[in-house]
């Protein structure tokens, strides 16, 4: 049993958007046509309130892309984007939501980021998917989405160490790349943990 996770591919993340990744649109058909290669697809989506701890405009005096410690975890300060209820949260309009089986919403509280599909940033805080993928008896994991280097990054990760046998689909992928050259950084860490770089045609 194999599952297909698409990662936040949402209108604020794709060219346009708040926090638009470069390409970020590039990827949708390369999604839209794996999408029936799969008997189960999950897809997530950062939905955020507007006072979420990750937005910069919530830390007066700091700067876009710094890290500030919040309640312990590190927190990088982004823009404001995919605040829940508005368009930028919502899919981009190309993505086919028909095939896919289970939306996971996750960012939702105030004061806790949520990178993974899996776990928020306390690394304890589980968003579900972890139960619904054993319930079915998935033992392979495919990723892709937005950003390449940080949610699909954390969720590749968690994905790996919580047993499932786990797939980077390259090209269904893109980085923000943020600190410049933080996009290698995570491949060759995807890499050095066992996770398998592949592109869509060898799905």
């Amino acid at each position: 049993m194999k599952a297909l996770i698409i990662v936040d591919v949402q209108n604020d993340f794709c060219p346009g958007g708040s926090l638009a990744v470069a390409g970020g649109d590039e990827i949708i058909p390369v999604i839209n046509a794996l999408m029936p290669s799969f008997p189960f697809v999950a897809a997530t989506m950062d939905w955020h309130p507007a006072d979420h701890v990750s937005f910069v405009e919530n830390h007066p005096g700091d700067e876009l892309f710094s890290t500030v410690t919040v309640d312990g975890i590190e927190q990088v300060l982004w823009p404001a984007h995919c605040i829940a209820g508005t368009q930028g949260a919502e899919f981009h309009p190309e993505i086919n939501t028909v095939p896919i089986d289970l939306f996971i919403r996750k960012g939702t509280k105030s004061n806790l980021d949520s990178y993974s599909a899996f776990f928020e940033n306390d690394r304890k805080s589980p968003t579900g998917l972890t139960g619904a993928l054993q319930d079915l008896g998935v033992k392979e994991v495919y990723l892709c989405g937005l950003a390449t280097d940080v949610c699909v990054y954390f969720s590749a990760v968690d994905a790996q160490r919580l047993g499932f046998t786990t797939y980077l689909v390259e090209n269904a992928s893109r980085g923000v790349n943020v600190p410049e050259g933080n996009l290698t950084k995570a491949l060759n860490d995807m890499k050095n943990q066992g996770i398998y770089i592949i592109n869509s045609e060898q799905v």
